[in-house]
């Protein structure tokens, strides 16, 4: 059996700025952004929802994540989850890490562990959480 797997983030109408964010600096090239005015859908939807994104996916080298504006009666800040990312460099593990976490919280401090030359665990300024991981045995 061949599986992909794509987390899907749900955002409270901030989707289109997180994806910008998340392409800026994770490197990877927002390939679908819909809106729900777009939608073959956009009349069950309110004419206020036309601008809030029904689906985006942003394409990374070796996966994908994606994710939309949820509407209001069946959004709910994200809790129990966390994406994982694994970088073969600690200084951009490090970077990566330094840039989700600003206006955000940290979890874990980012630094060795048993397992990783780096790790941390944050919150971003968009509610996701995050892993941050560098691959590799210890030094």
């Amino acid at each position: 059996m061949t599986v992909r797997i794509t987390p899907h983030l749900a955002f409270n109408g901030t989707c289109r700025d997180a994806f910008a964010f998340y392409a800026e600096v994770l490197g990877g090239e927002i390939t679908l952004m819909m809106t729900y005015g777009e939608s073959p859908m956009k009349d069950q939807f309110p004419p206020e929802w036309a601008d809030a994104v029904m689906h985006a996916t942003l394409t990374l080298d070796r996966g994908e994540i994606s994710g939309a504006d949820a509407p209001p009666e069946i959004y709910a800040k994200p809790a129990g989850t966390t994406v994982t990312l694994t970088f073969e460099s600690r200084d951009e593990a490090e970077r990566v890490f330094t840039a989700l976490a600003k206006g955000g919280s940290i979890y874990l401090d980012f630094a060795e562990t048993f397992w990783s030359k780096s790790f941390g665990i944050c919150t971003d300024r968009y509610d996701q959480h995050w892993m941050i991981n560098t691959a590799g045995e210890m030094r």
